[in-house]
């Protein structure tokens, strides 16, 4: 993968265990962090649980052997923005890697950092710090659940399919995998609610 990534003109930082990928990450600037859940030190749910804590706006997409829906639900609640199984297609994971970049570009593109905060009632959204609070109290939100919130926000009363969100705000659109909106909704309701 860093062979693959920096041929694609990445700029690549491996390391091989969970406590030296939560420590990195929260020490130094990425824009994507591939992690895997299987690692020595500390697995990769909890360094994606402390990642999202410490960098709440940084895209994490995980690479796991474990595919039953439990997990993959589980990679989600620690804050996950995607969820890729071994063994995986080299081209999809590109393609999912490619989607995350466009995605952000796009939110920066559609959101610049000069915009004003939406109010809508007791939640604000301020776009340039990425940021929500409700009743001034600050929301800790995944960089998908943020993008999510967003998208509605701009477009009130309107009604999307799970296709249309995964188009919209993962920037690709996959059968089957709409229960991946289905559990980013669920946990956005039960953090603004």
């Amino acid at each position: 993968l860093v062979d693959l990534l920096s041929a694609a003109d990445h700029d690549v930082t491996a390391v091989a265990d969970g406590r030296t990928a939560l420590d990195t990450g929260i020490a130094e600037t990425f824009d994507l962090v591939l992690l895997d859940l299987m690692l020595p030190q500390m697995d990769g749910i909890e360094v994606c649980r402390r990642l999202r804590q410490a960098r709440p706006a940084l895209p994490i997409l995980m690479l796991t052997a474990r595919g039953s829906e439990d997990e993959k639900l589980a990679g989600f609640a620690a804050g996950a923005d995607d969820y890729v199984t071994k063994p995986f297609s080299i081209s999809e994971l590109m393609a999912r890697v490619t989607a995350i970049f466009r995605r952000v570009e796009s939110m920066e593109k559609r959101f610049p950092g000069a915009e004003k905060a939406l109010e809508l009632g007791s939640l604000v959204i301020d776009i340039a710090g990425r940021e929500v609070t409700v009743d001034g109290e600050p929301l800790s939100l995944t960089t998908r659940e943020f993008d999510l919130l967003v998208h509605f926000a701009r477009h009130p009363g309107q009604v999307f399919s799970r296709a249309q969100l995964l188009d919209s705000v993962w920037g690709y659109g996959h059968e089957g995998y709409e229960h991946t909106v289905n559990s980013h909704i669920n946990r956005l309701r039960s953090k603004i609610e």
